[in-house]
């Protein structure tokens, strides 16, 4: 599963056609032993994060939005997107 980002412990990624469970863009955030499917409206999918973790993440989601949904696109064609950088 392609990483998207990394920061403050973090790791975002995105699979290849990854639409049919889900049925909705969406993210995978992993934090030590945890991991969340994040969709890209901020709807928290399955699984769970620490409340902190939750919000850093979903906020640099909604911040990342345009860039996530581009990467969201081209994932589902099976094509390579572009890391996302945490700072910009």
């Amino acid at each position: 599963m392609p990483e998207v980002s990394r920061f403050l412990g973090i790791i975002i990624k995105m699979m290849y056609a990854d639409d049919d469970r889900h049925h909705k863009p969406h993210v995978h955030v992993y934090y030590g032993e945890y991991r969340a499917s994040i969709a890209l409206d901020g709807e928290l999918l399955a699984e769970s994060l620490p409340a902190r973790q939750l919000r850093i993440a979903s906020g640099w989601i909604a911040l990342h939005e345009d860039e996530l949904y581009a990467a969201w696109n081209l994932a589902v064609a099976g094509r390579p997107f572009p890391k996302i950088d945490p700072l910009r």
